[in-house]
């Protein structure tokens, strides 16, 4: 799979619970939905995320995806999301890997980001499914957790009309912030499982350039735009 870089704008603060920015990159192949904090907003960034995720479509397709994506976005901003996208990847093999990719944040109550990290590990550890493993990252400690689930797929979902067997994997990965009482939550999630050391390689790669500073400014943190 085919994954050139490209540099992504700071996800944006949510001026509601005060948490900090937050810097990284992602490679091109990701669309990122249009999660934004108003009605707005979401409805243009929409419009421009049909265009590019449908690229050889018309109005015929883009006017009704375009809500059904704004809406969406709407649930995950909600729910705490600042960032979600869906990654496809060309594949010589099956045509296209695909996953989808969010980042949150948490409130951890905890300034101290070893200690966030080792009380994150300690919890996740406990669950005898999860991977649950110590990272050292260029901005700090972090908590990756892997988990495989599979799902048994009911004859009238599938293709062949039979019972199938799905196998997914989900990669979560905690940075807690060195600026505040918050932890970033990194997810990637894929059903292309051919693919899923190329995805884990990935998800490194984006982790590598995470920053709590503005990597292209020169007087600290500001808060970001999306």
């Amino acid at each position: 799979m085919t994954t050139p870089t490209g540099t992504l704008p700071p996800v944006p603060a949510d001026d509601a619970r005060d948490i900090p920015p937050i810097w990284f990159t992602v490679p091109d192949g990701f669309f990122a939905l249009p999660v934004a904090p108003t009605p707005e907003e979401r409805g243009t960034l929409a419009h421009a995320f049909v265009r590019e995720l449908y690229s050889r479509g018309d109005d015929s397709v883009w006017i009704p995806a375009a809500p059904y994506y704004a809406a969406v976005a709407e649930y995950m901003a909600d729910e705490g999301v600042s960032y979600a996208a869906a990654g496809l990847f060309s594949t010589e093999e099956s045509g296209v890997a695909q996953c989808a990719f969010t980042v949150a944040a948490m409130r951890t109550d905890q300034t101290e980001p070893d200690i966030a990290a080792h009380g994150t590990l300690a919890v996740l550890s406990a669950d005898p499914l999860n991977d649950a493993r110590w990272l050292d990252l260029p901005c700090g400690p972090a908590v990756s957790c892997v988990t495989l689930r599979e799902f048994t797929l009911q004859p009238e979902a599938t293709a062949t009309g039979e019972e199938t067997k799905l196998l997914t994997g989900q990669i979560q990965v905690h940075v807690p912030f060195m600026t505040g009482p918050y932890t970033a939550v990194f997810t990637l999630h894929t059903a292309s499982m051919d693919y899923w050391a190329e995805f884990c390689d990935l998800l490194v790669a984006v982790l590598r350039t995470v920053s709590f500073v503005d990597p292209v400014g020169d007087t600290g943190p500001t808060a970001g735009t999306g």
